[in-house]
């Protein structure tokens, strides 16, 4: 049987995340491999994967703060607001100047209200967003709550007609960076969209961790269950007494601060457990 672990992929432009699964089910030999929030296939960067037990972090995984670099073109909107779809209008850039892109992109920090992208795999009445605007409905989705923590604008440059804006942000899971590129190109009144956009972070989990599909295929890299737990939340070391409790999902007499990795003396990977009034309770076991 494969060790549970989780498998942190640099994903290349012009494949989809399922694309990146298949590969790594082949290079895992089992077909039980999951992700934890798509990428576009435009996209580049972080996409985590679990392997076999592993799969069952992937819901609380997709819940942490994520982090991108970005390219917006302020004057071209488009039917996905990506390059990847139709131009549906250009417009002059001739009165954009850095300053007012620069302070107009920061106001896009903080609490907001964002409605997602059409072009997204939110369901509407059963179906993909995205399915019923390529099959030429109109889709108009319900703004949410999202935090972007931090924008930084590194470059802000003229090209012929349109003006690219370079940036990293970091955000809460649920945050479209497309749907920003489209708000801030209506706030300045002339549209946008991105050209570019690469993921860096996925909660703990960086580039510095992540691995080309064609390096994965040279060394199938798998960072262990305990150790991806351990880095993505709070931790809590047991006794034998209560880990044997752990084992089956018993409730611990434990104060928690929120949803934490419980491990046994060996350091094998337990459960998560969250807080409930004055016991801990569990949310998953993995033994």
């Amino acid at each position: 049987m494969t060790d549970p672990g989780l498998v942190v992929v640099d994903k290349p432009a012009g494949i989809t995340s399922h694309d990146v699964v298949s590969r790594v089910r082949r290079l895992a030999g089992t077909r039980k491999v999951g992700h934890a929030g798509t990428l576009d296939p435009m996209a580049t960067g972080v996409l985590v994967l679990g392997v076999d037990r592993a799969t069952r972090l992937l819901g609380h995984l997709m819940l942490t703060e994520k982090a991108y670099d970005a390219t917006i073109r302020l004057g071209v909107s488009t039917v996905t607001d990506d390059a990847e779809g139709d131009v549906v209008s250009t417009a002059s850039t001739a009165g954009l100047d850095e300053a007012l892109v620069r302070a107009t992109l920061a106001e896009f920090t903080g609490d907001l209200l964002q409605v997602p992208t059409a072009v997204s795999a939110i369901k509407v009445d059963g179906q993909r967003s995205y399915a019923r605007v390529r099959a030429g409905e109109e889709v108009q989705l319900e703004p949410r709550p999202v935090t972007v923590h931090e924008l930084v604008v590194h470059d802000v440059r003229r090209t012929d007609e349109v003006v690219d804006a370079d940036v990293s942000l970091r955000c809460s899971s649920g945050t479209y960076v497309r749907a920003i590129a489209r708000d801030a190109g209506a706030r300045l009144g002339v549209g946008g969209h991105l050209t570019a956009l690469r993921r860096t972070a996925v909660g703990p989990y960086g580039l510095d961790v992540a691995r080309t599909l064609d390096q994965l295929a040279d060394d199938f890299e798998m960072l262990p269950i305990a150790d991806a737990a351990r880095a993505a939340f709070p931790a809590l070391d047991l006794d034998e007494a209560a880990a044997d409790d752990v084992r089956v999902g018993r409730p611990l007499g434990l104060e928690l601060s929120g949803l934490t990795a419980l491990f046994a003396p060996d350091g094998g990977f337990l459960a998560l457990y969250e807080p409930r009034g004055t016991t801990a309770r569990p949310v998953a076991v993995f033994v």
